[in-house]
């Protein structure tokens, strides 16, 4: 598979602070790729770079065969790259249908039509039936899905993921593997997460990197990076792996 997106030698420094230190990886197209690593390893700095709410200092990012670096974040999504984030803000006020209708009006101005793929998406996250209610009254878990559903409306090529499953008890995670999966698989939608539930991730990932002090110390299929001696003694502990 070819990549979609390519993370040449990125670095971000915030003062003293070394965020995200020389990275490189590819995501192929159509695959599932995870970010993992500790808190403070430059995972969610990372994912603003690419999603254009920061600029490297440093290095390159292509996306689709173009340079998407120092574009602003609404340029990059009208490419195709979608994203959530770890607090989950949806407009409190309005129902979970409007909430998605607006991520769809990025590509459709006819409101009709908005809402008309703000159904699809919210069938496909089993939040149809919840569709007039205020997304204030939804749980947790809906939330989360409601996250992932308002960045499915804009029709991504890429889908970024900070963290959808944290939180959620083991039940939710495993209904929102099945999605993403059925997701990736059906609609050929490619995958770029970070997250912290390792069950999600070997679920999931074909392919992870870990970061540790804002430098990738490991990378590879999930079966083998799990048991880098550096994974286990920066990340994971040696119980993790028995």
């Amino acid at each position: 598979m070819s990549a979609l997106l390519s993370i040449d030698a990125v670095s971000k420094r915030f003062r003293g602070l070394l965020a995200v230190d020389n990275v490189s990886f590819r995501v192929a197209q159509g695959s599932i790729f995870a970010v993992i690593g500790p808190n403070g390893a430059g995972k969610t700095t990372l994912f603003n770079i690419i999603a254009g709410m920061s600029a490297p200092d440093r290095g390159s990012i292509t996306f689709a065969g173009e340079r998407i670096d120092g574009l602003t974040p609404d340029e990059i999504c009208r490419r195709g790259i979608g994203r959530t984030f770890q607090l989950v803000r949806p407009f409190p006020a309005l129902s979970v249908e409007d909430n998605v209708a607006i991520g769809a009006m990025l590509h459709r101005h006819d409101p009709a039509l908005a809402r008309r793929r703000a159904h699809e998406v919210l069938k496909q996250l089993d939040l149809f039936g919840k569709r007039h209610q205020p997304a204030s009254a939804l749980t947790l878990p809906d939330r989360k899905r409601l996250e992932v559903a308002r960045a499915l409306a804009t029709d991504p090529k890429l889908l970024l993921l900070d963290e959808v499953m944290a939180g959620l008890r083991p039940a939710e995670t495993d209904r929102m593997v099945s999605v993403l999966t059925t997701l990736n698989r059906e609609a050929g939608l490619t995958i770029l997460l970070i997250e912290h539930v390792m069950r999600a991730v070997m679920a999931l990932a074909t392919r992870v990197l870990v970061l540790h002090h804002g430098a990738a110390i490991a990378e590879g299929a999930p079966e083998a990076v799990v048991r880098e001696p550096a994974v286990v003694q920066s990340y994971l502990g040696a119980e993790a792996v028995d």
